[in-house]
């Protein structure tokens, strides 16, 4: 048998024990290891141990849990949860207040954590409940919760964004640069739907009652904003600057963002032993987890490799007309369908190294540019059924009442406002490129 028609067999193989329910990280190295043992005896594990070696010592990669405890502590010590009280409150009578309070609640706890799992839950249990008892359609706060809650994948610092540094070869700074802008656009295209629902039926997205709004003078809700929404967002600020300006190395910024974030939880009065030990738990954890998926991809990529998956690849672009553009768009439709299916790690470790070397032999095209239409794609696999993973979070936590329906549906016109964001991204390829050239990277 060819060794093509091997490689394609465990592609097969390895979508069948994923939907079996198979973890992930076991399902992708048992795959490898026993299609490669069938297809050539195994011979190139031979490189196995260098490969994973080389993984673990990345120095880039040590930002990874110090930027992940960041997150945590500021999720734990129920600091974002005070936030969007505040950031609600101070919304007043404009329809929708709450629904805005949770995007800007979303984008700050993405750039502190970029973790999707942390956010989406803690904005589920903090907010769904506030935002149903207040009056709002069940769809519509769902929506909003899971979309915000996904902001953390493009909003830098982001997860996505470091593993995708590693795997394409690129600067992690430039990568936090190029990204800005378009997660801000993005996060800006949630508040122009939302203000439009607003404006079509407010029912749907009530304000606040002037009698709650009563219980918090304008003095007070100042003092609440300086003290409550300032420290976190200048924490973020103060990391994303040191990396965007070359101050710091991101793993440096990140140490500085993991002691800042226990320093501002102190400054708060919400510190305390026990928080801190289960801060380190699941840090820990959440690290493990995407080193152990990381360490598994290099026996896949191994294996396909030595059974000439590649030039299964390069056939398939082959066939794709339009040129540049036709190669990059097939690519899109790739990923974005891959994510109906498969986490964001393991489209980044296997799909993308397989797609990289023929959009990288166009000149014409920026691989940082590349990067974040990746990173922007991604993003949908969060928000897709069956197994859109912000879904299945909200589904886990959600209050009794609300039906999986509703939050299918409530996800529905996020998915395509970021499908939106992508195309703006393709047709004007400087709103991606203009910060990272105007500071010099």
């Amino acid at each position: 048998m060819p060794l093509e028609y091997i490689a394609l067999m465990m592609v097969g193989a390895f979508f069948i024990l994923v939907l079996t329910g198979m973890p992930v990280a076991f399902a992708i190295a048992a795959v490898g290891f026993v299609f490669g043992f069938i297809g050539f005896e195994g011979w190139l594990f031979e490189l196995l141990p260098s490969r994973i070696f080389g993984t673990i010592t990345n120095y880039t990669l040590l930002a990874i849990p110090l930027f992940v405890f960041m997150g945590v502590m500021l999720d734990k010590t129920r600091v974002a949860e005070r936030m969007l009280e505040v950031i609600g409150h101070a919304s007043g009578a404009l329809p929708g207040g709450m629904a805005l309070a949770v995007i800007l609640v979303g984008v700050l706890m993405g750039a502190a954590t970029g973790i999707v799992g942390a956010a989406i839950v803690t904005l589920t249990l903090m907010a769904l409940p506030t935002l149903i008892r207040r009056g709002y359609k069940p769809s519509v706060a769902c929506g909003t919760i899971c979309a915000s809650g996904t902001l953390g994948q493009i909003i830098p610092p982001s997860l996505v964004l470091l593993v995708l540094a590693d795997t394409m070869n690129l600067s992690v700074g430039s990568l936090f640069a190029a990204a800005l802008v378009p997660g801000l656009l993005l996060s800006g295209l949630y508040v122009l739907y939302l203000l439009f629902l607003a404006w079509y039926n407010a029912a749907d997205v009530p304000a606040i009652d002037a009698a709650e709004r009563a219980t918090m003078s304008k003095a007070q809700l100042w003092k609440d904003l300086f003290t409550s929404v300032l420290p976190p967002l200048a924490l973020v600020g103060a990391v994303l600057g040191a990396i965007i300006g070359g101050i710091a190395a991101p793993t440096e910024a990140a140490a500085v963002g993991a002691v800042g974030a226990v320093v501002v939880a102190a400054l708060m009065r919400r510190l305390s032993l026990p928080v801190f030990n289960e801060a380190l738990i699941i840090t820990v954890r959440i690290t493990a987890m995407v080193f152990f998926v990381l360490i598994a991809s290099q026996v896949f990529a191994l294996a396909f490799r030595g059974l000439d998956g590649e030039f299964l690849v390069e056939a398939m672009f082959d066939w794709v007309p339009g040129g540049p553009y036709g190669t990059l768009l097939f690519m899109m439709l790739l990923i974005f369908l891959l994510g109906f299916f498969l986490e964001w790690i393991q489209i980044t470790y296997i799909a993308v190294p397989l797609f990289m070397p023929f959009l990288a032999g166009y000149p014409e095209f920026s691989m940082v540019w590349i990067a974040i239409l990746i990173a922007m794609n991604l993003q949908t696999s969060f928000l897709t059924p069956p197994f859109g993973w912000s879904l299945i979070f909200m589904k886990g936590v959600a209050p009794r009442g609300i039906r999986t329906a509703d939050i299918y549906r409530g996800a529905i016109p996020f998915v395509i406002i970021q499908l939106l964001a992508l195309g703006l991204l393709i047709l004007f390829p400087g709103i991606v490129l203009w910060l990272p050239g105007a500071i010099g990277w």
